[in-house]
């Protein structure tokens, strides 16, 4: 078991300040990451509406269960940057802060008298991370950009799915956190670079398409090295075989990967078939990839014979490497996860205790935990406005003149 994370243990970005000007989904996704490892993030979220995604996914009691996640460890406060009054107040808490993070179109921070210059000139040793769609710079720069699109331009939508089907989105924010992971990490390095070094802060421009286009470099560099066009092959690999998923005698799933010799060596053995080791078809990868539809074929029998509990038992004794394809309450149920506490439960005020995925990685020496669901909208307003100096008076008076 994990061993038991207290309160008090330190976090490696105590004493860190973040700015979460941003919505939806990338960037505030990269400043939970930071606030789960100890930053005080304060989102900053328009009057009134606040960040879109406090409306996303399935509501339970009128509250969007995925804002409880993306708004974990922060702190929230209403603010109109629009306004000049909202605009003004910003740079006096940006003159706090080390880090800034927005995925506001190019352009509009600089129009609100708030861009990088400003802030900078302001405090130089301010760090702003600039989540947009295409990023800063190029001939998209000024379009709306939203995962679904990165996934549809980098190729990913056509490379995913059957050979005989159209192409496939993911069913689930995949650019988004791949840019919230890729932003988090960028920020640490400009932290690195600025506190161990010397340096000064810097911006970054991270578009939602380029951490994706890394994820797809080896299909690109096949075209671009060998003009290979790879298009879409179900669940098997380009560059490695087998790899594929299986059904079972009792209709369920899973999925091998058995491209190193020595684990397609203990594939075939399990199988009852050594005879395939030595088959020139299928002695080495590339022999397997020219044959893998033979391939696939004698190992979807095999599995088509036996349940997924024999499958797997047969493979995890042969040291395989297979795994069942889970459904969403097999996920829950796995003592694997359940003994990795893979999930935690933290209370909520409105919706009682709440099962989230925990942190990510895990430290030995400053782990990081989830200490709160996502806040209220403008429920921190009164103490961080009244720590930058606002008196309650002037507090009532941004309110009611909608600054907050």
């Amino acid at each position: 078991m994990p061993e038991a994370t207290s309160q008090d243990t330190p976090r490696p970005l105590d004493g860190l300040r973040v700015l979460d000007i941003a919505t939806m989904a990338a960037a505030p996704w990269a400043a939970a990451y930071l606030a789960e490892f100890g930053a005080d993030v304060i989102k900053v979220e328009l009057p009134g509406s606040g960040d879109h995604q406090r409306a996303w996914g399935t509501p339970k009691n009128g509250e969007g269960l995925f804002w409880k996640s993306m708004g974990r460890n922060k702190r929230s406060i209403t603010l109109n940057l629009g306004k000049p009054a909202g605009a003004a107040l910003f740079l006096r808490l940006a003159d706090q802060a080390d880090v800034v993070v927005e995925n506001f179109r190019p352009g509009t921070l600089e129009r609100w008298g708030i861009g990088p210059d400003v802030l900078q000139e302001r405090n130089p040793r301010l760090i702003i991370l600039r989540v947009t769609g295409f990023g800063q710079a190029g001939p998209y720069r000024e379009r709306p950009g939203f995962g679904t699109l990165a996934e549809s331009l980098t190729g990913f939508a056509a490379l995913t799915g059957q050979p005989d089907g159209p192409p496939t989105l993911p069913n689930l924010p995949l650019a988004d956190g791949l840019a919230g992971v890729t932003g988090a990490y960028a920020v640490l390095l400009a932290l690195y670079h600025r506190d161990a070094h010397g340096g000064t802060g810097q911006v970054i421009d991270l578009s939602l398409c380029e951490p994706l286009l890394r994820l797809l470099e080896p299909t690109l560099m096949d075209y671009d090295a060998l003009g290979i066009t790879r298009t879409r092959i179900g669940n098997r690999s380009d560059h490695v075989a087998p790899r594929n998923a299986y059904q079972c005698s009792d209709d369920q799933w899973i999925a091998l990967s058995a491209s190193a010799a020595p684990i397609f060596t203990r594939l075939a053995r399990a199988m009852g078939r050594p005879d395939l080791i030595t088959d020139p078809r299928f002695h080495t990868n590339p022999a397997r990839l020219a044959n893998r539809d033979a391939l696939d074929a004698i190992i979807g029998a095999w599995m088509h014979e036996h349940t997924r509990a024999e499958v797997l038992a047969r493979m995890e004794a042969a040291e395989v490497a297979v795994a069942p394809i889970y459904e969403v309450p097999d996920i829950f149920a796995d003592p694997h996860f359940q003994a990795r506490e893979s999930f935690t439960t933290v209370d909520d005020a409105v919706l009682g205790p709440l099962r989230l995925v925990n942190v990510v990685p895990r430290l030995s020496a400053t782990p990081g935990r989830v200490t709160s669901t996502g806040p209220k909208l403008g429920q921190h307003n009164a103490e961080i406005y009244a720590d930058l100096g606002l008196s309650d008076d002037e507090i009532a008076a941004l309110a009611h003149d909608g600054v907050i």
